[in-house]
């Protein structure tokens, strides 16, 4: 199994269905649509998330071209999220997938618009997904503004914040993981289900959201660790903000070694929801891919 040709496979796919939405100019809105493109189409983007909406479609069954426009929204939300969480109100850093963030490139008033640009071109993106169906579009639309709200993602990033004046309890510590990083998986896995015909009652995408949930918590613990111990060059990103914030995160209360043994056995468990399904290999080779990263 070559995770990485194929995870390039996928980045590649999608990139060019990002390129094909954010093709169109306007002088007059220039600088916005220039400053989202920056960060949407950086070149050391990852594109798990919308690996997870592809793989899972193709997994039940499901075409590409349901599952592209829904990748492409998740990688929206996705940037959008990173637009954000580097402005100097929130983790003030400079340096994002392997140059300078947004605020930095094209200013801060600019970042903002932009990265709120993509939160509501994801959704309109979806809506006009006419290869997935009403039924299926609409749950898809429920599900990422839902995972991506106050009560997923934002209200991870609310607990993030507060890790800063405080530090969290470990049982909030996972709620605030399962939410900023996991939530976002969870939409991912969910939407390639949709986008392959399944209900979000069917046993499968309750499977695959188990199985987005673990390996998001793991891929944060492993963020926590990286933060501590790799220098910027080799992340792409800002590095060391953490205990400059004095943010809590999972070294308060682990050794990296024992974080590390945390996120395996996380990912063990992940990996078995799916396990039983024809054609899974890949998806459990990703799991173990994403813990052993050292960006």
């Amino acid at each position: 199994m070559n995770v990485e040709k194929q995870l390039a496979e996928n980045a590649a796919k999608t990139e060019q269905e990002l390129v094909r939405l954010t093709s169109e100019s306007d002088a007059d809105f220039a600088p916005v649509l220039e400053a989202l493109r920056y960060s949407l189409l950086a070149p050391r983007a990852k594109r798990i998330r919308p690996a997870l909406v592809l793989e899972f479609c193709r997994l039940f069954g499901g075409e590409d071209q349901a599952a592209l426009p829904a990748a492409a929204a998740v990688e929206m939300v996705h940037t959008y999220s990173l637009i954000h969480d580097d402005l100097p109100c929130m983790d003030n850093d400079d340096l994002r997938r392997g140059r300078p963030t947004c605020h930095v490139a094209h200013g801060e008033a600019t970042a903002l618009l932009a990265g709120d640009a993509l939160l509501t071109y994801a959704f309109e993106v979806l809506a006009q997904n006419a290869a997935m169906g009403d039924r299926a579009v609409r749950e898809a639309v429920l599900t990422l503004s839902s995972l991506a709200g106050v009560f997923g993602m934002i209200g991870g990033q609310i607990i993030d914040l507060a890790g800063e004046k405080r530090k969290l309890p470990e049982e909030l510590l996972l709620k605030l993981h399962n939410n900023k990083t996991g939530a976002l998986m969870v939409a991912s896995a969910t939407l390639g289900c949709l986008a392959a015909g399944l209900t979000l009652s069917d046993p499968r995408t309750m499977a695959a959201r188990r199985y987005a949930k673990g390996i998001g918590l793991a891929f944060q613990i492993v963020d926590d660790v990286i933060d501590a111990t790799t220098d910027s060059e080799t992340a792409g990103k800002s590095v060391g903000s953490d205990e400059k914030q004095n943010k809590t995160t999972f070294l308060c209360y682990y050794t990296p070694k024992e974080a590390l043994a945390y996120a395996k056995r996380v990912t063990d468990a992940a990996k078995a929801e799916i396990s039983s399904y024809e054609g899974s290999e890949f998806l459990q080779a990703l799991a173990d891919k994403l813990i052993e990263r050292k960006f």
